[in-house]
């Protein structure tokens, strides 16, 4: 068939790839030459923590900074004399049918006339026209941080422009993906990450300045544009430069003893700060730091060989091996640059895939658009529960959050614990499902501890899922449009955060039912899963022939560790997948 004998071209094509070259010698066959995890590798381990700093502050900071408040009634001028507020409230603020004093109505009186009256109660009665708050508010003094909520009066009539700011941030977000993606290509990943840096900064700083919506969500905006980049850059240049063999435990890791633990810090240094400005201002100020990436860190070898800048790689691949104590045989460094040359003149001449090249083949664009759909569901999932945990208990917000985001650090372990041994299928279906099961419970529940822990151990499973949902996305697509393939998924997921604020804005109307859709989210993304191969033991493809075929023999009860999908051991890898980390060059690529 014409499938088949594109198949065998491609094949042929792959295993006289590198025949030119005497001796083969793909970047991560020299890493075990260079050291794997040697000293070189564990500084930069350590310099991910200020950065780890950075990503949890930029993503986190504004959930704070836009909190609205629980507790406020209208503000009258005229009755600010009267010390006691119960007095206040009973002249200017009408109660609702449960009771308590109205939020955003008060009496419409000559208040003037009121305060100088003698018997003042007889102004007030059932009779008394209501209207809107006309001066401002006046809010809880018990709420020990004063959000931009309050200094705006984002509440009543204006309540929805802290969630529109938030979607704002967004699509700062998703605009950034696709400049700083662009960027990262075009003048190299330190100088991408320096850049995202500076702007989360400048953006931060510019936020504690602004005094109205419009200028909120201009510096909300640009440090938007930074998240993602101002970490996923140094977690992709960090990976790397480690050796196949210490990169999963350095990619999980990472993020259980650096990222997650600042994040579970974020809501005390905004309790400490007091206010959204300080928090905004002072706590930005660490933020600066990444702009010392240019003096610290490395450019990324793989780019600098996909630019055709194979001197400058190899001068840094040298100084690895010597920070690292190890000596390198001249034959294989030449071998190395001889493989690079190969490889980047290939390169050159081969470019010519592009997103539409999945669609083109109905296997490959039927698994293309449920991995869009699966990890839109996914990112959507995960931001609602990250959202969700700053109005499932407002009265003890910031302890909450932070039990909340300490889910993530046995979150990341599980993953490299069941990830090999259940397979990416099975595991993606079970933490999704698991995680709209438990947050149907939780919407479910009267009881305000049974509901939080529901919730929580959704927020649980949805961390793992989030944290399979890429791996899974690059080993699927075949290799000569993995690169774009990953990042136009990573691009969707920014699209469905989007959402995210606007289902966390039904806690108002319903905590339930803003539980319930995060719920029945998590359950649909779970069983699509069940749709998409299992890659766990299987050789992946490399070109888009291979891609359309992945998967056809598999059935939906082909399991990895038991049955007849079972394999003890990996497919040893045929020639045609020689120059795989060497085609690892682009920053979407390599982020799973």
């Amino acid at each position: 068939t014409a499938d088949r004998g594109q198949q065998t071209h491609d094949r042929v094509a792959f295993s006289t790839r590198f025949s030119t070259v005497s001796m083969f010698l793909d970047f991560d066959d020299l890493l075990p030459e260079i050291g794997e995890f040697g000293l070189y590798q564990r500084i930069l381990f350590v310099l991910m923590i200020p950065f780890s700093y950075i990503a949890s502050f930029v993503y986190l900071s504004q959930i704070f900074m836009t909190l609205p408040p629980d507790n406020y009634y209208c503000y009258v001028r005229e009755l600010a004399s009267i010390q006691n507020e119960e007095e206040r409230m009973k002249l200017s603020i009408p109660k609702e049918s449960d009771g308590t004093y109205s939020h955003c109505r008060m009496y419409d009186l000559n208040y003037t006339a009121l305060l100088k009256a003698r018997n003042r109660s007889e102004y007030i009665n059932s009779s008394v026209a209501q209207v809107p708050c006309r001066q401002g508010y006046v809010y809880d003094d018990q709420f020990s941080f004063r959000t931009a909520a309050m200094d705006f009066n984002w509440v009543c009539s204006n309540d929805a422009y802290g969630t529109f700011a938030q979607m704002i941030f967004f699509f700062g977000s998703l605009i950034g993906c696709l400049g700083y993606g662009f960027l990262a290509d075009r003048i190299g990943r330190v100088s991408a990450l320096v850049s995202s840096c500076g702007i989360a900064f400048l953006g931060s700083v510019l936020t504690s300045f602004t005094t109205n919506f419009l200028g909120f969500s201009i510096a909300r905006f640009m440090v938007g544009a930074s998240f993602d980049t101002c970490f996923t850059m140094i977690y992709i240049l960090v990976l790397e430069y480690v050796g196949p063999k210490y990169r999963t435990f350095v990619a999980n890791m990472s993020l259980a003893m650096f990222y997650s633990p600042f994040t579970v810090l974020i809501p005390w240094l905004a309790l400490s700060a007091g206010t959204w400005r300080k928090f905004s201002g002072l706590y930005a100020l660490p933020v600066a730091f990444g702009v010392l990436g240019f003096c610290m860190l490395p450019e990324s070898a793989r780019w600098l060989v996909s630019v055709g800048k194979i001197d400058n790689a190899i001068e840094l691949l040298q100084s690895v091996a010597r920070r690292n104590g190890r000596t390198v045989s001249k034959m294989k460094w030449q071998a190395f640059r001889d493989s690079c040359e190969q490889f980047y003149r290939e390169e050159i001449e081969g470019r010519n895939f592009t997103i539409a090249s999945i669609f083109k083949r109905s296997r490959l664009a039927r698994y293309m658009v449920l991995m869009i759909i699966i990890w839109m569901i996914i990112s959507l999932v995960y931001d609602g529960h990250v959202r969700a945990a700053s109005v499932l208990d407002r009265e003890n917000i910031f302890v909450v959050f932070s039990i909340a985001c300490a889910t993530e650090i046995p979150g990341d372990l599980v993953v490299t614990i069941t990830l090999d041994r259940f397979g990416r299928r099975w595991s993606a279906f079970g933490f999704t499902a698991l995680s709209g099961i438990f947050s149907l419970f939780a919407a479910n529940f009267t009881d305000p501890i049974y509901l939080l822990a529901c919730a929580l151990a959704g927020r649980f499973f949805a961390n793992i899922s989030y944290n399979i949902g890429l791996q899974w996305a690059a080993e699927v697509l075949p290799t000569v449009v993995r690169a774009q393939g990953v990042s136009f998924i990573h691009t969707m997921g920014f699209v469905a955060m989007l959402l995210s604020p606007p289902i966390i804005y039904m806690s108002n109307l319903s905590i339930p039912l803003m539980l319930n859709t995060l719920g029945v989210l998590g359950i649909v993304g779970g069983v699509l899963a069940l749709l998409l191969p299992e890659t766990l033991h299987q050789d992946l493809p490399q070109t888009l022939s291979e891609g359309n075929r992945f998967g056809k023999n598999q059935r939906i009860w082909h399991f990895p560790c038991c049955g007849p999908g079972a394999q003890r051991e990996r497919p040893t890898k045929l020639d045609w997948h020689q120059g795989s980390s060497l085609r690892t060059i682009s920053k979407d690529e390599y982020r799973s």
